[in-house]
């Protein structure tokens, strides 16, 4: 197999075609959202696989040491369209600038001829990324994206949104009740929530989650009961050993976040093979930079699907992946 190169997938012409279409016609943007072929229900099967590309955002610009990858928006946005072209993920969830940049770049590959990679896709907005990364106002994690009616507007699926519990920060009370009022405002439109929610630990170096079942279920405790309603509440969690703790805490569907990018891939894989069989609530995944930075984005993309949607274990999901 050919070694992926993002120049191939978004070549000079395209991205100058998307520069000036974001200098001189940025409404033909908003344009394409309105006519974009949605799905009729949330999932076809009950699961779901959804990209995440919502991390620059947040300050969040390197997959190891300090690289900056992920700050390099032509290689970031070609390595979204490898996976959306070449595997049957069920959507992609980001923040307005990089979904608006994926409506632009499918419009301008259907006017050359080729199929939508959005439609028939979830679109899933992210809401608040103001808590930046490393910065003294981090639990502060204000919505400075998307709100309900932005996502409405575009003609979204769902928003997605984080709350961060440190028990030791009065301010994680602040975004602890903007999500209330974000799932309130998701459920107004008829969209999905999909709430991340963990408790963390503030360090030296910065924040880390707590991975243990115990503050897991109490995180899944507090964020099902959020806003006036949990009917269209989905719960994004990472995993951990005794998944069946956190899953046991809600029978609100759950997706699983792949976290930071490590380098052996199996092993997220089998992480995700674990989670699928730790509770029926248990309906998919949520990653990023573990899908985004493998050598093969799609690939990697094509496992995850397996094993979601078709129940394979990580040998042969990525045995098929690669067939």
């Amino acid at each position: 197999m050919p070694d992926f190169n993002p120049m191939h997938v978004i070549d000079d012409d395209l991205w100058a075609l998307l520069c000036e279409v974001r200098a001189s016609d940025p409404g033909a943007i908003l344009a394409y959202a309105q006519h974009r072929k949605r799905r009729r229900e949330l999932t076809l099967d009950g699961k779901l696989v959804i990209l995440a590309a919502d991390h620059p955002a947040r300050m969040v610009v390197d997959v190891a040491g300090e690289d900056g990858q992920m700050g390099n928006r032509r290689e970031y946005l070609a390595r979204i369209l490898r996976v959306l072209q070449d595997s049957n993920v069920d959507g992609i969830m980001g923040t307005p600038d990089i979904i608006e940049e994926l409506m632009a770049l499918d419009a301008l590959m259907i006017h050359g001829g080729a199929k939508s990679v959005l439609d028939q896709r979830v679109l899933v907005g992210c809401m608040n990324r103001g808590g930046l990364s490393g910065a003294a106002f981090e639990m502060d994690d204000r919505f400075t994206a998307y709100d309900a009616a932005g996502l409405d507007a575009m003609k979204l699926d769902g928003g997605k949104l984080m709350v961060r519990l440190d028990m030791q920060d009065p301010r994680a009370l602040d975004t602890l009740q903007a999500c209330a009022q974000a799932v309130d405002g998701c459920v107004e439109v008829g969209l999905t929530a999909f709430l991340e929610a963990f408790l963390v630990h503030r360090t030296d170096a910065g924040y880390t989650v707590d991975r243990s079942p115990r503050a897991l279920m109490q995180a899944v405790s507090v964020a099902a009961a959020l806003g006036d309603s949990s009917l269209r509440t989905w719960l994004k969690l990472p995993y951990c050993e005794g998944y069946e703790t956190v899953a046991g805490a809600t029978s609100l569907p759950i997706l699983m976040l792949g976290g930071a990018a490590r380098d052996d891939r199996h092993a997220v894989l089998e992480e995700f093979v674990a989670g699928m069989q730790a509770g029926p609530n248990v309906r998919g995944c949520l990653v990023g930079r573990n899908v985004l930075y493998a050598d093969d984005p799609a690939a990697m993309a094509r496992a995850v699907v397996s094993i979601v949607h078709e129940g394979d274990d990580a040998t042969s999901a990525t045995e098929k992946a690669h067939g």
